[in-house]
């Protein structure tokens, strides 16, 4: 939206506004709106907007684009909206964002590429995202101290290294930067130097991608192990997971236990299909599949099973935890018994209870 908005200021007759809430105050009357929208299944708040924006603008133009309406143009079209703009808007894309349409940012978005080769069924980047492109250059992006990296693949871009030394350099210069990628990294494009440079670079946070079998395990492991020799602390690494997917509640688990036998910590993503209107998910319920989507290899049992072990034993991976204890997590005890328990296995303290 802040790139949209630099491109329509560049006609010094227009006069642009920018609505995080969908509300426009003062005297302001728009000729067009642009309405983005994020996930399939968060239509609803899209619609709502749609219609305040008529009701309150009935002469404007109004234009919704975005993952959603991407991805279900027709069902969005019913939003009543009159024009559903699918994919990117390539004119904005080379416009710098207009960040001074937010009254404040702690951080910045910045593609080095668009698209993916590899055309993971789960992914809809691909789709959206039909032509690979890739900068060589962001030096003149940088805006903000924190970075994060919105590529689907960022290794895959060829230029990665040249855009990698640009950070280190600047961060070396005395500049406060510091990274992090918002997907995962791709484990097969991994080397040693990128590895250097991407701890030179500043990333923090860095999550290996591991989407399908237990399999590929070692091929995972070497990349936690490349990181973590160039200065990445283990229980700041994450493995990137998909579950409520193809790859079953056991094997899923065999892939977590790997994680723990590691000791890093696991970012986990609950599958729903690209198509899918309606998640209604609560952990708190026993749910079904007109609640939220339920892969046919799992049942809501397991998902909230899963999601509770990964929660648990990042905890414990977090905070050096011999075993899950809420006790521990939140300071219950004197420092002296702390210790103690840290130190003891859990078959020990449950002999002490």
């Amino acid at each position: 939206m802040l790139k949209l908005g630099a491109f329509y200021r560049q006609d010094p007759n227009n006069e642009v506004k920018l609505a995080l809430d969908g509300r426009l105050s003062g005297d302001f009357k728009p000729d067009l709106i642009l309405i983005t929208s994020s996930f399939t299944y968060w239509y609803k708040p899209v619609w709502d907007s749609v219609s305040r924006c008529r009701a309150l603008f009935p002469d404007a133009k109004i234009i919704v684009g975005g993952i959603y309406a991407s991805l279900m143009p027709e069902h969005c079209k019913q939003s009543g909206c009159d024009e559903v703009f699918v994919g990117i808007h390539n004119e904005a894309e080379i416009c710098s964002p207009a960040y001074d349409l937010l009254s404040e940012c702690e951080f910045q978005i910045i593609h080095t590429s668009r698209g993916c080769f590899r055309q993971c069924p789960y992914c809809g980047v691909w789709k959206i995202e039909k032509n690979v492109t890739y900068k060589n250059s962001i030096l003149r992006e940088i805006k903000s101290k924190h970075i994060v990296f919105y590529d689907n693949n960022l290794l895959a871009n060829p230029n990665i290294e040249r855009i990698l030394s640009e950070i280190a350099f600047e961060r070396k210069k005395g500049r406060s930067i510091h990274c992090e990628s918002q997907c995962g990294i791709d484990a097969r494009l991994l080397k040693k130097e990128t590895a250097t440079q991407l701890k030179e670079a500043g990333f923090i946070n860095m999550r290996i991608a591991w989407g399908w079998s237990y399999n590929d395990w070692n091929v995972v492991k070497e990349s936690l192990d490349l990181l973590h020799s160039c200065g990445f602390r283990k229980k700041d690494l994450y493995v990137f997971m998909i579950y409520n997917w193809e790859v079953s509640f056991s094997e899923m688990e065999k892939k977590r236990l790997k994680c723990w036998e590691w000791q890093v910590q696991i970012a986990d993503c609950r599958y729903r299909p690209l198509d899918q209107t309606v998640d209604n998910y609560d952990p708190k319920l026993e749910q079904t599949s007109e609640d939220y989507f339920i892969h046919r290899n799992w049942t809501d049992l397991m998902i909230k099973e899963f999601r509770k072990n990964v929660r648990r034993q990042n905890i414990c991976v977090r905070h050096g935890f011999p075993f899950c204890s809420k006790g521990l997590e939140r300071n219950r005890f004197d420092k002296e018994l702390s210790f103690k328990l840290r130190t003891m296995k859990p078959s020990e303290v449950k002999a002490l209870s």
